[in-house]
């Protein structure tokens, strides 16, 4: 979710109304997005902790709610997306990412891109190109990078390689709200996120760095404070760029949020769009900085 001055997602609409007195002046219900996500962190720090297997249940779960958001949100422009081949894989995918490794998780979001293709066919040719191509995106956008995540959990450390993927993400968002609320003046794609700003993005910088280089120092073994601060570097623009993917997409559906399920962030998408774009690069520079043994 995009957590920048505006204090909503981009793409929202902006005027009308005055907002709640209880809403801080970004118009944001500020200590209740904060309950929410200190909640949220509290489950994902407990789980990894003590028993890993509930958070990779607790992931699927929330990647499966974030699935059906982003089909249910397609249909506002008649897409229907073969929903019961994705929600399948997005169970078996992170669970064979997490037992047998890469190859397994190719191997399952592949039958489900075919899964994809198939299932749709018995509705008849009018508008299959538009609907499996959406499906194949919802497979590489959430099932694949479900598995991804599962990737990072797999290892000795992977609770440790987790909190890292996870801490630098919420730095960027944290960062970049508090920075571009109090200094944000230039913007940075008026057309794609208008309250997002140039000040914002280097906030977010700034504290996925710092995140970074603390957390790959102290929690891996072979970790460096120059490793994570390339992570937190990497992280930054994955995670803005998770952002406006997810304007882009809500500005082409024409909705504000993906949901009401998280009080204080919208929906479960409006959460996960960044951890997202995140993961895949997070996993891939620990590889190559501390490979797993």
């Amino acid at each position: 979710m995009e957590l920048d001055e505006s204090g909503e997602p981009a793409g929202s609409p902006t005027g009308g109304a005055q907002p709640p007195a209880k809403k801080n002046r970004a118009g944001r219900n500020l200590p209740l997005a904060i309950g929410v996500g200190a909640a949220l962190g509290a489950l994902v720090l407990v789980s990894l902790y003590t028993v890993r297997e509930i958070f990779l249940a607790v992931m699927v779960v929330f990647l499966f709610l974030g699935m059906r958001e982003l089909t249910e949100a397609f249909k506002s422009r008649d897409i229907q997306v073969p929903f019961a081949p994705l929600a399948v894989g997005m169970v078996f995918a992170p669970v064979a990412a997490y037992i047998w490794g890469p190859i397994a998780l190719v191997a399952v979001v592949a039958l489900v891109v075919l899964a994809v293709l198939v299932v749709r066919m018995p509705e008849g040719a009018e508008g299959y190109v538009r609907d499996t191509t959406a499906g194949v995106f919802v497979a590489g956008y959430l099932v694949l990078i479900g598995g991804i995540v599962a990737l990072l959990m797999r290892p000795d450390d992977g609770d440790h390689r987790t909190v890292i993927f996870i801490a630098v993400t919420v730095a960027s968002d944290i960062g970049g709200y508090f920075a571009g609320a109090f200094l944000g003046r230039h913007k940075m794609a008026p057309t794609i996120s208008p309250k997002k700003t140039w000040e914002g993005v280097t906030g977010s910088a700034i504290a996925c760095m710092a995140v970074g280089a603390w957390l790959m120092w102290w929690l891996l073994a072979d970790g460096q404070v120059w490793h994570g601060v390339l992570v937190g570097l990497a992280a930054v623009v994955t995670a803005t760029v998770g952002d406006l993917i997810e304007s882009m997409i809500k500005r082409d559906l024409g909705i504000k949020d993906m949901g009401t399920l998280l009080p204080g962030h919208g929906g479960v998408m409006d959460r996960l769009d960044s951890l997202v774009a995140t993961a895949p690069v997070v996993w891939l520079l620990l590889e190559l900085f501390t490979p797993a043994p």
